[in-house]
C-alpha cells in the first residue's frame, strides 16, 4: 500500500510537495484553508487572518528563469519580473499540467497534528481538521509536510514606538495596504526598508504629498534590471562567482560589490548607508527608490523615538507634523500552532530544524517543513528541492543523517562559527541561507547535485553553461532520482527565454558585441584550470580521458549562448 502523506497548505511550497509525493508512489492529501491555490502570491482585496497578504501592484523581486520549478520552465513570453497576477497563472498551469488540485482539500483547516500512540513503530500521524461549517473530521497519516512559509503572523512591535496608542493618524502593517490612491495628498511614514518597505514607500510617492521612509540601519539597494539590461540574478547567482567568493576574504567580496552598487548611486549621498556590510543583511530589491530619493518624494529619516498627537520625532531630532499614516513594514514572524507545544518550539522567530526541514530528535524523520527560508534568490525551487529529498525520506529511499539532538547541535554550532560574522543580528536573518550552496546540500542529499567535472567530460556545452551562466532550477534535473529528459534543453535555452520576452519590437540594427564575455571566458578558465589541476593529481586517468584540442571543438559551438 502507498503512504498517505498530508500536505498543510496549498501555496508553492504546497504545490510542489504534492508533485514530488506523487512522482515517489506516495498518496498526497493537500488540506488548504482557503478557496484557492497560490499562497502568498494570490491577491486579496480583504486580508484573511494568519495568512500573508499582497499589494495589488507587486511584481516578484526574482526572475522568471530563476524562479521556476525545475522541470516545468515558465512560458518564454511572460515578463522576466513577473506580476503578482501572471505568477498565479503560473502556478494554474503547473497544477493543472501535473493535475494536482484533484488532490487539494480547500477551506479545510488543520487543527491538530500529534504523533499516534505506536510513533516509535509506525511513524503515523493523527491529523485533525474542521471544514468552513464547523464540521471536524479527524485522519491518520503516514507522514506530514508543513508547507505554510514563514508570512504567518504580522510583526506589530507597537511597544518599541512610544506614544503609538494616541497618535491621531491611522497605523496598520504592511499586509493591510493595498492600493495608493486612498492615501492622495496625505503625508505618510513607512517604517522599514526591507522590499515591502521599499515598494510601497515608491508607489505612495506618486500621489501622496510626502513619504517618509525610516530605516534603524540603512540598506544596501539592488536593482532588477542589470548590466546591459539583464536580471540581476543572472549575473549573481552564478556558480564561477561563488567560487570566487570561497576563496577571497569576505571583506574583499563586500567591498567589491558595494563599490560596484555605489557606481549607480552613492548610498552616503543619498542617506541609505548601512554601517554593516553588503552581504552581511538581506539586500533591498528597488529599482525606483533612488529617483523618488532624488526627486525629494521620499525622504529617508533614522528611527523613530516617539510620537505625539499627529506629530512624529525621530532619533536625529527632527519633527514631522501633520503626519496622516504610518505603515509598519516590519516583517512576520512565524509559528506551528497545530503541533504540540513542545515539538517543535520557535522563540525569537527561529525554530530548530535539521537543514531547516526536519525536527531533530524524532524517532521516525515523518514530519518535515517545506519552505522555511530565507534565501538570496527564489524560494520555488528550494521548497522543490526539500520536497524532492523529504519524499525519498518518507519512502525510505534517502537516508537522513545525524537524527540525534546533540549531533544536530555540533554541526549548527560548527556552522555558526563558520559563517560567524556574516549576518548581523536579526529576526529576519534567522531563516537566512545562500541560494547556491543550500541548493547543493540538499541535491546532494538527492542524488541530484549537478556534477561539474562530469558534465566537463560528457558535454562541455552544457558545463559551460551551468559554470558560467545563473544556476538556474534545470540544473537539478540533468542526474539523479527526477532526472527530466528536457532539462539540458532548458539549460542551453535559458538566455533565449530571457531576451524572448523583451524583443517585442522588429529591428533591423545589429546587436553590439558584448564585452563580458572575455571576462568571464578568464574567470572560467581560471576556475578550469584549477579543478583540472587537482584533478589530475587525484586522478590521473583523466589526463587520457580529457584531450584539449577535442574539448575546444566540443565547446565552439556553445560559447554565444552565453553572451
Amino acid at each position: 500500500m502507498s503512504r498517505r502523506v498530508c500536505v498543510i497548505g496549498g501555496g508553492s511550497s504546497g504545490l510542489t510537495s504534492i508533485k514530488s509525493c506523487l512522482d515517489e508512489g506516495l498518496e498526497p492529501t493537500c488540506f488548504e484553508s482557503s478557496d484557492d491555490i497560490g499562497g502568498l502570491w494570490r491577491f486579496k482585496e480583504n486580508p484573511e487572518a494568519d495568512r500573508a497578504s499582497i499589494y495589488h501592484s507587486v511584481i516578484i523581486n526574482t526572475s522568471k528563469e530563476m524562479m521556476c520549478f525545475s522541470d516545468f520552465p515558465i512560458p518564454a513570453h511572460f515578463p522576466n519580473y513577473m506580476h503578482n497576477s501572471l505568477i498565479m497563472d503560473y502556478f494554474r498551469m503547473y497544477a493543472e499540467h501535473f493535475q494536482l488540485t484533484k488532490h487539494i482539500r480547500f477551506q479545510i483547516r488543520v487543527l491538530q497534528v500529534k504523533p499516534r500512540p505506536d510513533f516509535s513503530r509506525s511513524g503515523q500521524w493523527d491529523v485533525e481538521t474542521e471544514n468552513k461549517k464547523g464540521e471536524k473530521e479527524k485522519h491518520i497519516f503516514d507522514a506530514v509536510m508543513i508547507c505554510i512559509g514563514h508570512h504567518c503572523h504580522p510583526n506589530l512591535p507597537l511597544h518599541d514606538f512610544p506614544g503609538i496608542d494616541k497618535f491621531k493618524g491611522q497605523y496598520f502593517h504592511s499586509r493591510d495596504y493595498k492600493t495608493a490612491e486612498e492615501w492622495r495628498g496625505k503625508r505618510v511614514v513607512v517604517i522599514g526598508i526591507g522590499n515591502s518597505g521599499g515598494d510601497i514607500a515608491v508607489e505612495l510617492s506618486r500621489v501622496t504629498k510626502q513619504v517618509f521612509l525610516s530605516t534603524r540601519r540603512g540598506a544596501w539597494i539592488l536593482n532588477r534590471v542589470g548590466q546591459q539590461g539583464v536580471p540581476m540574478d543572472f549575473q549573481l547567482n552564478r556558480r564561477v562567482l561563488k567560487m570566487a567568493q570561497s576563496v577571497l576574504p569576505f571583506g574583499l567580496v563586500c567591498r567589491l560589490g558595494e563599490n560596484k552598487i555605489n557606481q549607480r548611486f552613492n548610498h552616503s549621498l543619498y542617506s541609505l548607508q548601512p554601517k554593516h556590510r553588503l552581504f552581511s543583511q538581506h539586500p533591498t530589491v528597488n529599482d525606483e527608490l533612488p529617483n523618488r530619493i532624488l526627486s525629494g518624494t521620499v525622504q529617508v529619516k533614522p528611527n523613530i523615538r516617539r510620537l505625539q498627537g499627529s506629530s512624529i520625532e525621530f532619533d536625529d531630532g527632527t519633527v514631522e507634523d501633520n503626519i496622516d499614516l504610518v505603515v509598519f513594514a516590519t516583517g512576520y514572524n512565524f509559528s506551528f500552532p497545530f503541533l504540540p507545544s513542545n515539538m517543535l518550539p520557535v522563540s525569537g522567530n527561529k525554530a530548530n530544524l535539521y537543514k531547516y526541514m526536519f525536527p531533530p530528535g524524532l524517532e521516525r524523520p515523518t514530519l518535515v517543513v517545506i519552505g522555511l527560508v530565507q534565501p538570496l534568490g527564489a524560494i520555488m525551487p528550494i521548497s522543490e528541492m526539500q520536497a524532492r529529498w523529504a519524499t525519498r525520506v518518507f519512502k525510505g529511499t534517502s537516508l537522513l543523517f545525524d537524527q540525534t539532538l546533540a549531533h544536530f547541535h555540533q554541526r549548527e554550532e560548527k556552522t555558526e562559527k563558520k559563517g560567524g560574522g556574516w549576518y548581523v543580528t536579526s529576526q529576519r536573518h534567522t531563516i537566512q541561507v545562500d541560494y547556491i550552496d543550500y541548493m547543493d546540500q540538499i541535491a546532494y542529499q538527492v542524488g541530484a547535485r549537478p556534477s561539474l567535472l562530469g558534465l566537463l567530460l560528457r558535454d562541455p556545452g552544457v558545463w559551460l553553461c551551468v559554470l558560467l551562466g545563473p544556476c538556474t532550477p534545470y540544473q537539478y534535473r540533468l542526474r539523479g532520482p527526477g532526472q527530466w529528459d528536457g532539462a539540458r534543453q532548458a539549460i542551453l535555452t535559458t538566455w533565449d527565454r530571457m531576451a524572448g520576452a523583451l524583443k517585442t519590437r522588429p529591428s533591423d540594427i545589429p546587436e553590439p558585441k558584448q564585452s563580458s564575455l572575455p571576462l568571464t571566458l578568464t574567470v572560467g578558465a581560471a576556475a578550469l584550470a584549477l579543478g583540472y589541476y587537482w584533478n589530475i593529481h587525484n586522478h590521473p586517468s583523466l589526463l587520457i580521458t580529457l584531450d584539449p584540442t577535442t574539448w575546444q571543438d566540443k565547446i565552439k559551438p556553445y560559447l554565444p549562448v552565453l553572451w
